[in-house]
C-alpha cells in the first residue's frame, strides 16, 4: 500500500511547492472506520440516507485528519491534489468487471462507503448522464474496445493532461462540471505500475514563459466535448466549446481546463502553447501508483491529471479505481437537474 510520488517544482531551494499532500490514517482509525462500513447496505439504494450516514461515520475522525480533508475542499491555497493512505478496505473483492460498469458480484460497500464519506467532506457528489449513465459512483476499469481511446477504458495509450469537462449548451464545459474528483483504488493493475499524474496550474503558471502563459490566457482553445458525449450522443463528431483560455483567473490562484478528448487552437501560436502546455504538466506533475486502501483527493479546477499506459488482461484481475464527482454545491447546475433525481445532470 505504498505510493510513489513526485513532488513537482520548488518554491524555494529544497522546499516543494504546497500543491500535493498526504494524509495517513493510522491504524486504529482505519480499523474503527472500516468496522462501521463493512455493516452499510448499498448506498446507491438510497444515496442521500447513505450520505448523512457516512458523514456520521467520517466525523468521527481524528479533528486533525478531519480538518486536513475539509481544508483541502474549502479554501484556495491549499494542495490542488492529496493521497489518502491506510483506509479500509472490503474483505473479499469479486473480480474487476469486464464491461466498465458496477460489479453485480459485489457483497459489502466498504469502498463505496470510503469514497462517497470522502466525497462528502468535499461537497455534494453528482451524475451526469452521459457519463457512466449518470451513476454516481464510476467504476473506472480498463474495457477491450476502448483500449486506446482518451477515456477512463483506456489502458495503452497515455491519457494526456486534462480535466473532467461536460459537455453544456451554453457552449463552457468547464462551468457545471465538477470542482472535485475523488478517486479511490479497489484494485492495482498486474504490474503495479499504473500512474496517476497531477499538474497543479499554480506549478504550471511558474513554469512557463510569460509569453505562452499570455497566449493560454487567451480565449483563442475551443475544448471538444467529453469522449462519452461524443461517443454516445454525437456519433463521433467533434462538439466544441466556445473560444475559452486554458488558463484563466488570479494570477496567484488560477485554473486550468484542458479537455481530454481534443483541444482545437484557433492560431498557430495557440497550438505551440498548448503544446508546451502539455510538455510542461508532465515536468511538474506529482506522480502516483494507486494501491488498495488509498484515496486521490483531486481538486478539478487548480490543477489537470493523466494516467500512464499500463498492461490490461481483461481477465478478472485488472486495474479497478471507482471515482466520483464533487460539487461544492449543486445550486449552479441546477439549471441541468434532471426530473428523475436531483443528483443528476443533463
Amino acid at each position: 500500500m505504498t505510493a510513489t510520488t513526485d513532488h513537482g517544482v520548488p518554491a524555494t531551494a529544497g522546499v516543494a511547492m504546497p500543491t500535493f499532500s498526504e494524509i495517513a490514517l493510522p491504524d486504529a482509525v482505519r480499523d474503527a472506520l472500516g468496522e462501521q462500513l463493512r455493516g452499510l447496505p448499498d448506498p446507491n439504494i438510497d444515496i442521500d440516507r447513505s450520505s448523512a450516514r457516512l458523514l456520521q461515520i467520517f466525523a468521527t475522525l481524528p479533528t486533525d485528519l478531519l480538518q486536513q480533508v475539509m481544508d483541502f475542499g474549502r479554501h484556495i491555497d491549499t494542495p490542488g491534489v492529496s493521497l489518502v493512505s491506510n483506509l479500509p478496505v472490503d474483505p473479499v473483492m469479486p473480480d474487476t468487471p469486464s464491461d466498465g460498469g458496477p460489479s453485480t458480484e459485489k457483497r459489502s460497500f466498504v469502498a463505496e462507503g470510503v469514497l462517497l464519506g470522502l466525497s462528502g467532506l468535499l461537497g455534494e457528489p453528482m451524475g451526469v448522464l452521459t457519463e457512466k449513465a449518470g451513476q454516481l459512483i464510476h467504476d473506472v476499469i480498463p474495457v477491450a474496445g476502448g483500449s486506446r481511446t482518451q477515456t477512463n477504458q483506456g489502458s495503452e495509450v497515455f491519457l494526456n493532461f486534462h480535466s473532467d469537462i461536460m459537455y453544456d449548451v451554453i457552449g463552457r464545459y468547464d462551468v457545471a462540471n465538477p470542482d472535485f474528483l475523488v478517486l479511490s483504488c479497489l484494485r492495482a493493475d498486474h504490474e503495479g505500475i499504473a500512474g496517476t499524474y497531477y499538474a497543479d496550474a499554480r506549478d504550471v503558471s511558474a513554469a512557463l514563459a510569460p509569453e505562452v502563459l499570455e497566449t493560454l490566457r487567451s480565449p483563442l482553445f475551443r475544448l471538444n466535448a467529453p469522449g462519452s458525449y461524443v461517443r454516445d450522443v454525437a456519433g463521433g463528431l467533434d462538439v466544441l466549446s466556445e473560444p475559452v483560455p486554458l488558463i484563466s483567473g488570479h494570477t496567484d490562484y488560477p485554473e486550468i481546463a484542458i479537455s481530454a478528448n481534443g483541444v482545437h487552437p484557433l492560431t498557430s501560436g495557440a497550438r505551440a502553447a498548448m503544446d508546451t502546455l502539455q510538455t510542461v504538466c508532465g515536468e511538474v506533475a506529482h506522480s502516483v501508483r494507486l494501491r488498495p486502501g488509498q484515496a486521490l483527493l483531486i481538486n478539478n479546477r487548480k490543477g489537470v491529471h493523466a494516467r500512464s499506459t499500463f498492461t490490461a488482461r481483461y481477465d478478472g484481475a485488472d486495474r479497478w479505481l471507482q471515482r466520483t464527482y464533487v460539487r461544492r454545491s449543486l445550486w449552479n447546475v441546477r439549471y441541468r437537474v434532471t426530473e428523475d433525481n436531483r443528483r443528476v445532470h443533463y
